[in-house]
């Protein structure tokens, strides 16, 4: 094995710029592939991390204006939801898993001791945590004890924490907000995108205090399941619009009266749009890979071809075919595999790269934040199993010219190219 290999490498000093070639086909279409499907992977990573930790089976309602008169009311009229529509939505739909409601209440300054800073507050039920992905670092977050006994507790976020409590533990501490004292609950891992803190406090809290005539609801959210298709999906939601046109008294056919955000549909039309891009990106990556099997066979072809001579010479000394043959797909195998591994390498440690520069960068950070990529990484099954077939591919290039070159006689193959 040592000798067959001292001579493997003595080839390759006598011959470099053919050995060069070889290798850089193979780490070309390896390069290639991995840069393709890792950032094909990053922009699909990027735009789906958009949804967050949201719930991708979720319908968002909303109150709108409505456009027509109907039944003796005007138009123009504003559509508030009210705790009410949430019973209906949960009692009347059997398609509905869970609801939830949250409802903005305008900014205010929140003070602890004679620490302050600007915050929003978010009157909630305790399934938003499951639906919109709030992750809780300490404490806990509004439950429905808090929802029945209206009680004054709040969940601030990481930042709000650090600007008032430095370092203190935040829990059951009060922080006034317009003149009412809340109690923290619980901590959550915000968004270093948005400028101002946003609390989480008990909708019906929030609805006592700020709209005590009127308690309404600015979205509910609901989780669904059994909608697989778009005629299932489109007879629901025209389902909401009927029932809760009854209840509000307005034209069922008005679209504006009734705002309807179907996350479900949103992220099978992601879906749909990445497995495209997808198939697109293996094509791509496919046809340069194939371009650097072509390569090796060429390269391989040419190489058993100018050695011929050499192989004859081998076979007058008593050389065996088949280790004509061994020599040949040995030397094959060693070139591809290098080279390949060597691209592979190249390929993720750009992408790796690439990630880290994402990472670093303030835009990309943040538990709800935007971003069109993220994490461009590749399953590295794939890269090597992309490097197996270009050295099986230099295994066959290989072998049939040898086959031929070995089983030629040996004074024809003496005299080849002479």
């Amino acid at each position: 094995m040592r000798e067959l290999l001292l001579e493997i490498w003595t080839s390759v000093r006598r011959n470099k710029l053919r050995t060069f070639l070889t290798g850089f086909s193979v780490a070309w279409g390896i390069f290639m592939l991995v840069i393709l499907l890792g950032s094909g992977n990053g922009l699909k990573n990027g735009v789906l991390s958009n949804f967050g930790n949201y719930a991708t089976n979720s319908i968002t309602i909303s109150g709108g204006w409505t456009s027509k008169a109907y039944a003796g009311y005007n138009k123009w009229r504003s559509i508030d939801l009210k705790n009410r529509d949430l019973e209906i939505l949960v009692n009347e739909f059997p398609e509905v898993d869970d609801v939830a409601a949250k409802a903005w209440y305008r900014g205010s300054t929140a003070t602890y001791l004679d620490r302050f800073a600007d915050i929003s507050l978010r009157g909630s039920l305790p399934k938003i945590q499951q639906i919109e992905g709030v992750e809780i670092v300490k404490g806990r977050f509004i439950n429905q004890a808090d929802i029945h006994n209206y009680r004054k507790v709040i969940v601030i976020d990481e930042a709000l924490e650090r600007i008032l409590f430095r370092g203190d533990n935040p829990l059951g501490k009060p922080v006034k907000i317009h003149n009412n004292i809340y109690r923290v609950a619980g901590v959550y891992r915000g968004d270093a995108q948005q400028r101002n803190s946003m609390g989480y406090i008990p909708l019906t809290t929030g609805q006592l205090i700020f709209k005590a005539n009127d308690p309404v609801v600015d979205n509910a959210i609901i989780t669904v399941h059994g909608l697989d298709t778009d005629a299932q999906m489109e007879a629901f939601e025209q389902r909401i619009r009927k029932r809760l046109a009854a209840e509000h008294h307005y034209d069922p056919e008005d679209q504006s009266a009734l705002w309807i955000r179907n996350t479900m549909e949103q992220y099978k039309s992601m879906m749909i749009v990445f497995g495209g891009i997808n198939l697109f990106v293996w094509i791509i990556g496919l046809g340069t890979l194939l371009a650097g099997i072509v390569g090796v066979s060429n390269i391989m072809l040419v190489t058993v071809t100018e050695r011929t001579s050499e192989f004859g010479i081998r076979k007058a000394l008593g050389a065996k075919p088949v280790s004509i043959i061994r020599l040949i797909l040995t030397e094959s195998v060693m070139i591809t595999a290098m080279f390949g591994y060597i691209g592979m390498v190249l390929g993720v440690a750009v992408m790796e790269a690439v990630n880290y520069v994402i990472n670093q960068t303030p835009a990309q950070t943040g538990n709800f934040g935007g971003s069109i990529f993220l994490n461009p990484t590749l399953d590295l099954g794939v890269a090597v199993s992309a490097t197996v077939v270009l050295v099986i591919a230099g295994l066959i290039a290989g072998y049939v010219p040898a086959y031929r070159a070995a089983q030629l006689k040996t004074i024809d193959a003496l005299r080849y190219n002479k």
